[in-house]
């Protein structure tokens, strides 16, 4: 049997869920929010397969060794099982409990996969790593006593195969106290780990909400980004965020599923009856703050004129370029890292 191909284009967009946006056979509409000069028109037809995916993404190394395992599982798991959901809702079918439970899955798993998910984590790394030396630190006198006939001598331990983390200890001959250090990194894999520690725990609080589907206005329809996952705290007519929490009491949770279908909750409210249509203004707001939402592209099954009026374009020839140096070098600096907590790095 021949060996799967590897798959370094990691879709952090299921690809089967723009197809709901297809505009022409294998393509959709997408409106760029960052581009590099003004005669860039506000909306291109882009095949479906090169839409809204960065490459090694979610790329792992495995005793020197490239593995896709993450975006298999992620396709596995969660997008081929919630495909034929989708269908269902779109068809107007009956909904099992086993297709609402995938459901969620899927909306989690689009909640915290995309690129403006990995910046935020880049950026906020620092404070949620304290909780995790926490727990490095209170296992640290079991993990001394072992190393004792190391005595002298720095020891180096990988706390976790995939959480970038190196302790040393360096216990002189004859002293009580030595010196503790311990180093990490933000970046793929430290994304990866804290990314499935959610989808394993966190969003487990995701079932326990009501969940329904909502649709948008007669004659109306929803768009989608590559932020397609809004947790949103409305408090009064142009005051609002998107803070929500998932167990946040009065958070709206939504996921527009086809141009005709969003999976809506509501934090602590019964939910409307499903196939309950928003009104015209509802929409309007709602497709206003689905592009607000956007990280750098908004989908759409036509080039909606409304869409530059929610989301003006940014044109800025240096800062487009700056981000596509970034990732261009991702693979490669994320590697060098890897490969320095997995201990392929290290110098003597």
């Amino acid at each position: 049997m021949a060996a799967a191909e590897f798959r370094k284009d990691n879709h952090y967009l299921s690809q089967g869920y723009l197809k709901r946006w297809e505009s022409s056979p294998k393509k959709v509409f997408v409106y760029h929010r960052l581009v590099s000069h003004q005669n860039v028109p506000f909306w291109n037809e882009q095949s479906i397969a090169k839409t809204a995916y960065q490459e090694y993404l979610y790329a792992l190394r495995s005793n020197g060794v490239e593995s896709d395992e993450i975006e298999r599982r992620f396709a596995e798991q969660f997008e081929f099982p919630a495909e034929a959901c989708i269908e269902k809702v779109v068809n107007e079918d009956r909904l099992t409990s086993d297709d609402w439970h995938k459901l969620v899955r899927f909306l989690a798993l689009h909640d915290l996969r995309t690129p403006a998910r990995l910046i935020e984590h880049m950026t906020n790394y620092s404070e949620t790593i304290m909780e995790i030396m926490d727990g490095v630190l209170a296992e640290l006198p079991e993990k001394l006593e072992k190393h004792q006939h190391n005595e002298g001598e720095s020891a180096t331990e990988k706390i976790n195969p995939t959480l970038p983390i190196k302790v040393y200890t360096d216990i002189k001959e004859g002293e009580e106290f030595g010196i503790l250090k311990v180093e990490t990194a933000a970046g793929r894999n430290s994304w990866l780990w804290t990314m499935q520690h959610q989808l394993n725990n966190t969003a487990k609080i995701l079932h326990l909400h009501k969940w329904t589907i909502m649709r948008p206005a007669k004659g109306m329809s929803w768009i989608t980004t590559d932020k397609p996952v809004i947790r949103l705290n409305y408090y009064s007519p142009g005051k609002y965020d998107f803070k929500g929490g998932l167990g946040n009491n009065g958070s709206e949770i939504l996921m527009p599923l086809s141009p005709d279908h969003m999976l809506y909750t509501r934090v602590g409210k019964k939910p409307p009856q499903r196939g309950t249509r928003f009104s015209v203004e509802q929409t309007n707001i709602l497709r206003r703050m689905i592009a607000e939402h956007a990280h750098r592209y908004v989908f759409g099954k036509t080039a909606d004129d409304d869409v530059p009026g929610f989301i003006p374009r940014t044109i800025n020839a240096e800062i487009f370029k700056h981000e596509k140096d970034q990732w261009e070098r991702w693979h490669a600096e994320q590697t060098e890292s890897e490969n320095y907590f997995s201990g392929q790095g290290d110098v003597e």
